[in-house]
């Protein structure tokens, strides 16, 4: 069991700490909005603290999952910042989907301080955090990861060291690159499904026993069908990521005409008021 501290408890950090705190680690909580910190204690025990650098003293670990780049620096480097709190030899553990370059500085800048840095961008959406189910994809030292895989696995059911620092935030990329063209490419076929004048619900049982079968097709077709889009990851979020990947193709020469196409679609689904509808909705302008 290790002493540890959680920054950030939204919709993916609030269960993920949950977790943290079942198996029997001891957990301290910070978040920038202290009434949901102070919800987490009630619920769960723990204790919570004003600044990240309090909540970060002391600990072994120190877990984060906030909204951008610039969040995860301030919760950091930033004043009253984790790192300025963190014992030498401590390890903190960023969950945060962000650019593979605020992983790599991040990295540096813990290992100035004598401590650690795990750059570990998770998979599996609010379901899985609440399910302790997450895929964790991550990069650093092989040391650090070793240290901190035992602890990740309170709320995953895969964890892999993908590579050095910023390698679990390309790997993120990836991941949202490959799901980006599915879900347009399920969008276009079920709308074409109803347009051709086919039973959707028979389609999709059957061409998912195929080639073309899917975690999106299997979860999310029935509410897509159906116009219904409040079941996971916003699009707003969506269009974060999407810009991060296109961010690091410009830097790595990599061609995503998909991805730029999808994230431009993104865009007319928010231009919809779509911001917050998950990101199965765009389907939504298909069928306007």
């Amino acid at each position: 069991m290790a002493k540890v501290a959680f920054l950030g408890l939204g919709v993916m950090g609030y269960p993920m700490a949950g977790h943290l705190k079942a198996k029997g680690h001891e957990v301290t909580v910070y978040n920038r909005s202290g009434d949901k910190a102070r919800q987490w204690v009630a619920e769960h025990g723990g204790q919570a603290r004003p600044t990240p650098a309090e909540a970060a003293a002391g600990c072994e670990l120190i877990f984060a999952c906030v909204g951008n780049d610039d969040d995860l620096r301030q919760v950091t480097v930033g004043p009253d910042g984790a790192f300025s709190g963190m014992a030498k030899g401590s390890l903190f553990v960023d969950h945060t989907t962000a650019s593979a370059t605020v992983a790599r500085d991040l990295d540096v800048a813990a290992r100035q301080r004598g401590c650690g840095f795990i750059d570990a961008p998770v998979s599996g959406g609010q379901a899985g955090a609440q399910n302790g189910v997450l895929t964790v994809m991550c990069g650093g030292a092989r040391a650090d990861y070793e240290q901190a895989e035992p602890v990740i696995m309170s709320y995953a059911r895969a964890c892999r060291l993908m590579g050095p620092a910023g390698s679990g935030q390309l790997t993120k990329m990836v991941n949202q690159i490959c799901i980006a063209g599915l879900v347009q490419a399920l969008s276009e076929g079920i709308h074409f499904a109803k347009r051709a004048g086919l039973d959707v619900e028979a389609v999709i049982a059957t061409i998912s026993k195929g080639a073309a079968q899917s975690w999106q097709m299997e979860n999310r077709f029935t509410t897509m069908a159906a116009g219904e889009f409040d079941f996971g990851f916003a699009v707003d979020w969506m269009r974060k990521d999407l810009a991060i990947c296109l961010d690091e193709a410009r830097r790595n020469g990599a061609s995503l005409p998909i991805t730029a196409i999808v994230d431009q679609l993104y865009g007319e689904v928010q231009a919809m008021g779509g911001q917050r509808w998950d990101t199965s909705s765009l389907i939504a302008r298909l069928e306007k």
